[in-house]
This record gives structure tokens, sequence and C-alpha cells, in this order.
């Protein structure tokens, strides 16, 4: 039976509960209600005591996370739209983010936001904040692409000694699934994957953009004979500089894809990293291409429009192609 990537998270925050006692999960709505995505669902009942749901105040939600994975619990916040998590900025990245560095007591904090644009959404439900905390020392930012990675590498976060900002694509929810996901090779947190090998160009990209990423490839691939490999970055913090380059010494071109806005974003980040150690093995300037820099529109004619898709991810490839 295929499981899809909602599946997997609900299934890794039950296993978690199972086995580590001192992992509880909080949030809006996350009990009875099953949170607003389902990813809690029937929890509640599993573990009556440690699926717990909060008051309607992201900040104050983040500072119980804080002060209870600081006492040695290891909890899972769930904030029901990544937008909404920067009312909880001062507490995540001001307090979280520093304690371990301040005081060398670990603060294994994960804190899940469903993210990205869905039609209709609009500028309040749509967002993509995953440069923004990755721009906090002490911070990590991890962004499954996949139904094994949304399994294991949150089993992964809630392990890890400073807090987590684990980032799942709301589309990605139900349209992702995968027969089996358990026994796939776990990579290292911190790791980018080959998601589709090439030789004539790259695209780096990670969550969603990996799949349209994916599928230009395999569109130019039919049509024009072009081999584009797929860098999916799987975290952007850290970053693995290490797989961009040695994709680049492969192919000679790159584009950076993501669906967040591009300013300070994560492909201008990623475009400094390739000119800075791997200059000398571009056959072509590095491209890169992101939402358009407004708020995110309600109608969904108009945000097809706004993020990237496989249309301009083609055009940009064919474009890249013929420098």
């Amino acid at each position: 039976m295929s499981v899809t990537y909602i599946d997997a998270i609900r299934e890794a925050q039950e296993d978690l509960l199972r086995e580590e006692p001192d992992v509880f999960i909080y949030g809006q709505d996350i009990g009875v209600f099953g949170g607003a995505f389902k990813a809690t669902k029937h929890l509640k009942e599993l573990f009556p005591r440690r699926v717990i749901d909060s008051p309607i105040s992201e900040d104050a939600m983040a500072g119980l996370a804080i002060g209870a994975a600081i006492a040695g619990k290891k909890p899972i916040l769930e904030i029901q739209f990544a937008d909404f998590s920067t009312i909880a900025l001062n507490q995540i990245a001001n307090m979280g983010a520093s304690h371990f560095y301040r005081t060398g007591v670990p603060v294994n904090l994960t804190v899940r936001l469903p993210s990205g644009g869905t039609p209709g959404g609009g500028p309040f439900h749509s967002q993509c904040v995953e440069a923004l905390f990755a721009h906090f020392p002490g911070l990590h930012v991890m962004t499954p692409a996949t139904v094994a990675d949304a399994y294991w590498m949150l089993r992964q976060a809630v392990e890890i000694p400073d807090p987590v900002i684990f980032m799942e694509h709301k589309f990605l929810y139900r349209w992702l699934k995968a027969e089996s996901y358990r026994d796939e090779t776990v990579l290292p947190f911190g790791r980018a994957r080959i998601a589709r090998p090439g030789k004539h160009a790259t695209v780096v990209a990670y969550s969603a953009m990996v799949h349209e990423a994916t599928r230009a490839a395999d569109l130019l691939a039919t049509e024009s004979g072009y081999e584009v490999e797929v860098v999916d970055l799987r975290s952007i913090k850290p970053l693995d500089v290490d797989t961009i380059i040695a994709s680049v010494a492969r192919t000679g071109r790159v584009l950076a894809v993501g669906e967040d806005f591009p300013w300070g974003g994560v492909t201008a980040e990623v475009v400094s990293c390739i000119v800075a150690e791997g200059f000398h093995l571009l056959d072509a300037p590095p491209m890169r291409l992101n939402a358009r820099d407004c708020p995110i529109p309600k109608h969904p004619n108009l945000w097809k429009v706004h993020r990237p898709t496989l249309e301009s991810i083609v055009s940009s490839l064919r474009h890249l192609l013929a420098i």
C-alpha cells in the first residue's frame, strides 16, 4: 500500500512517541482534531498525555517548548502554517537558537512548519520562510522532498541538540506517495542527494521544487536530448556545498531554483557558494529562479505565475544551455 508524505510524518511522530519517552507533541488543534492537515490524526488517542493542544499564541507555544527542551524533553512543536512562525521568531531565533551556545544545555526542539504555496492560500498561508530561519546560527533547517526523508529526517531532527526547523511542503502532503520508504538508505543529516544524474547542466533545488526540476529535466531529455542533473539539497542549514560543487564540476552550468522570495534567499546563497568555490568550473554564468518579489496572490491563476513552474524552469534551462 502506498504511503503519502504526510502519512510518513504522522508515522514518524507515532514511532518517536512510542520509542522516546521524552518526546511530546504540542500545537494548536493537534489533539482530538488531529491537526490542521491531520499530521497528528489519532495520536491523541494513543498518547493522551503527550499530544497536547496549545493556546492560540505562537510566541507562548514556542516559549513553552523551548523551556521543556531545556528541561530535558524533546518537544515536537507544530505551527499550523509556516507564515505564523514569525510571531514566535523572538523565542526561536533569540532564545532557542543561542541557548546551547550560551549554556551548553541542549535544546532538542523540532518545529514543524507546513510551508509553500497552494492555490488560494494567499499571502498569509503560502510563504516559504526557510531562508529567514537559516540566517540564525544555532538553527538547523531541514527541507525533505521525499516520503523517505519526511520520515527519517524527522526522526533525525529530535536527536539534534539545537532547534530544528522542519519545513514540510503542503503540496507534497498528499500528492507525493511511495510504496516503500522505511528500508531506504538514510543519508546523514546535512548531505544532499542526486535526485537525477546528468551531464549538461545542474539544477539545485529543494522541497517541492525538486519534483518540478526533475519533470523539467525529463522533458528536456525527451525533447532535446539534454541530460540535466538535479541536486536535492535536503537541508539548507547546513548546506552541502561539496555535493553542489561536485555536480557543477560534472556539468559546467547551474540553475538554482527555490519557491521562496529571491532577495536574500537560499538560491542566492547557493550561487554565492558556487562562485566562491567553483567559479573555475563554470562554462556559463550561474542562474537562479525564485518566486516573484511580491506578496503571494490569492487568485489561483495569479499564483501559478508567481512561483517557479515546470514551464519557467524549462525556459531558464534552455537559456542556460544556449549560452
